[in-house]
């Protein structure tokens, strides 16, 4: 009789899948993606590179990614029926990443048969489409049609303005973008890799793993984080605002990580990025102010929680530059949700590969000794 295994609350520590496509050091304070340090990869490679490199374990020369970048946007369109399913959800106000979740898993419709690559390239050029449309909808605008001639992260600012952005804010896009695509086998990855070991398909893989990102506990909302430094406003006031927050109990939105014990490495590249974009844009003030913010909170949770090193999170830059961008709070999980198709997909991939259904144990604590009785007698 085999041993029972030990039971582990939330999976913790729990070896669940083999992968090449990021190694997460929480002790280190290091992300590897695809065999890139994050830092090297983030600022310098397109988000088609990124999901290229994810799905095909090597950077596309540049015929295949012409290739790639074409194929991507003869999918970007939407069918009328995830357009009318838009409208109602605009007329019912609908919170985006509900609208975001219902309108991915109408995108099977007209496709007949099950391709993964097919829908995996479907899903990751619709989902800018899907937020854009929506957005506009649900402000009483008309969806803006998705150009050709722009790239992936370039389209879906465009597709939410009808601007055309600068270079500054595409860069900065598409280095938040290629910032949090993947990391690890968190709860919407795994949801997705259960999904479709069990013989699914690739939208209803990443359905599910909507509806596990949608969760407070795993999206998370950067919101917060700018809403702080905002509150402060100067930074003679970061001082008095943080220590009444820290006596008060609270917690200091954008600090702290589940599984980086040192800095979130995502911060440094993203802190990067909100200095370029606002250098470029002229105006660095909130930058500025989010820079000192950040160093006095750093000093005072050292000093309210010793020895737990609270460092900045990707959470705290992430509010910077996607406020930067111009986008609003509502819009930071489905854009983050843009990004991470990209590593729900190539998961996906790796999972059917890998051909076997993920099943873990349960360890019962019911009673074994109940006995029916009729109804009439309970």
């Amino acid at each position: 009789m085999l041993a029972e295994a030990a039971f582990k609350p939330g999976l913790e520590g729990v070896v669940a899948a083999e992968t090449r496509l990021s190694s997460v050091d929480g002790q280190a304070g290091e992300l590897v993606i695809a065999g890139f340090l994050l830092e090297e990869l983030a600022g310098n490679a397109t988000f088609e590179e990124m999901v290229y490199l994810l799905w095909h374990d090597r950077l596309p020369a540049a015929g295949e990614l012409a290739d790639f970048r074409v194929r991507l946007a003869a999918e970007h369109h939407l069918p009328p029926a995830t357009l009318a399913l838009l409208d109602a959800a605009a007329r019912d106000k609908a919170a985006a990443m509900d609208a975001l979740r219902m309108a991915a898993s109408t995108l099977s419709l007209g496709r007949e048969g099950d391709n993964a690559e097919r829908d995996a390239l479907k899903l990751v050029a619709c989902f800018p489409t899907i937020v854009a449309a929506y957005w506009r909808r649900l402000n009483g605008q008309m969806p803006i049609e998705p150009r050709a001639d722009l790239g992936h992260a370039a389209n879906y600012l465009y597709m939410l303005t009808g601007s055309v952005p600068d270079a500054a804010h595409v860069r900065g896009l598409e280095t938040y973008l290629n910032t949090v695509v993947d990391h690890g086998l968190n709860a919407s990855t795994f949801t997705a890799r259960v999904i479709i070991s069990t013989g699914s398909d690739m939208i209803s893989a990443v359905v599910g793993a909507l509806g596990a990102l949608k969760g407070p506990l795993h999206g998370g909302a950067p919101g917060p984080a700018l809403d702080m430094v905002f509150e402060i406003g100067d930074p003679a006031n970061a001082e008095a605002v943080l220590r009444r927050k820290l006596e008060a109990g609270e917690r200091l939105m954008g600090f702290g990580h589940r599984v980086y014990k040192v800095r979130d490495p995502r911060a440094d590249v993203l802190a990067a990025a909100a200095e370029r974009m606002f250098h470029d844009s002229g105006d660095t003030a909130l930058y500025d102010l989010s820079r000192q913010v950040e160093q006095v909170a750093l000093r005072l949770l050292e000093a309210y929680k010793p020895g737990r090193n609270l460092q900045t999170n990707v959470e705290f830059y992430t509010a910077l530059v996607l406020h930067g961008l111009g986008l609003p709070v509502e819009l930071f999980t489905p854009t983050f949700a843009i990004s991470r198709v990209g590593g729900w997909t190539a998961h996906c991939f790796e999972q059917i590969s890998v051909g076997r259904i993920i099943r873990p144990q349960s360890a019962y604590t019911g009673s074994k000794t109940r006995r029916w009785l009729p109804v009439e007698s309970r």
